[in-house]
């Protein structure tokens, strides 16, 4: 998707978010499911909801929460997962698989890359737990990704904002970088001109408290409840749409 611009990405798990980032002008979805634990594999009657909104869906494809360590079982539960997910219509997937270290793991990568063949593919934030997340890119492309979603290996993408840099130096147009984790439309500019990111990822949701104090208490939640705000993506939208990418524009 070539805007001439920076691409707004919403990260939703429910349907209300999907309304949300389609009414507020989202240019894409990262579907998810459990984002209070950094997102799960999305269930199916969600993900049909979100390829119905008429946005482009890139759909997580994370089994547990934790760490990016996988078994090869897991591994091909996620390759399954994606079978799945291409069945019903999302146009990518966003995955990711490390060593202890934190180095990209290339060969279970690899194998999500050729389940995924014919869809869009992302290497998630477990980038940002590798130790050189710029040699991480090189592994990204030379795999044939088509974007990392990244926030420089730093807490927020504004404090990362100097890798981020690096990484689309890396890049050289062979992916595209995405800039995720406390991008809010009054960092948004500052983050796109310091790094020159193809694209910004960002949940724009609001947190309010459960009506039923019991239901943290209880376990079934782990904090107040965050829905995206239709407000929020609609600020992030008009000060995205304000930027234009730069002369080395990237396809």
């Amino acid at each position: 998707m070539d805007l001439g611009r920076p691409l707004l990405e919403i990260c939703v798990e429910d349907g209300h978010g999907i309304d949300a980032a389609f009414a507020g002008g989202a240019d894409r979805i990262e579907l998810c499911s459990a984002l209070a634990l950094g997102g799960l594999t999305p269930p199916a009657a969600l993900v049909a909801r979100a390829v119905a909104s008429g946005l482009p869906v890139h759909a997580m494809v994370r089994p547990r929460a934790g760490d990016f360590v996988y078994s090869p079982q897991e591994i091909l539960l996620m390759a399954e997962e994606i079978a799945c997910l291409r069945a019903l219509g999302v146009s990518g997937v966003v995955v990711g698989a490390t060593h202890v270290d934190g180095r990209p793991d290339q060969a279970a990568l690899g194998t999500l890359r050729d389940a995924a063949q014919g869809l869009e593919i992302v290497l998630h934030r477990a980038v940002d737990l590798a130790p050189d997340p710029v040699a991480a890119v090189a592994i990204a492309a030379d795999l044939g990704f088509d974007h990392v979603l990244s926030s420089g290996g730093e807490a927020n993408a504004s404090m990362g904002a100097a890798m981020l840099a690096a990484m689309v130096g890396e890049a050289k147009g062979r992916l595209k970088i995405i800039a995720g984790a406390g991008v809010r439309p009054d960092n948004v500019v500052a983050l796109l001109a310091a790094s020159g990111v193809d694209a910004v990822h960002a949940s724009a949701a609001r947190e309010q408290d459960w009506p039923d104090a019991r239901v943290c208490r209880l376990g079934f939640a782990v904090g107040p409840r965050r829905q995206t705000s239709r407000e929020f993506v609609a600020a992030l939208a008009e000060k995205v749409g304000a930027c234009r990418r730069p002369h080395n524009d990237r396809t």
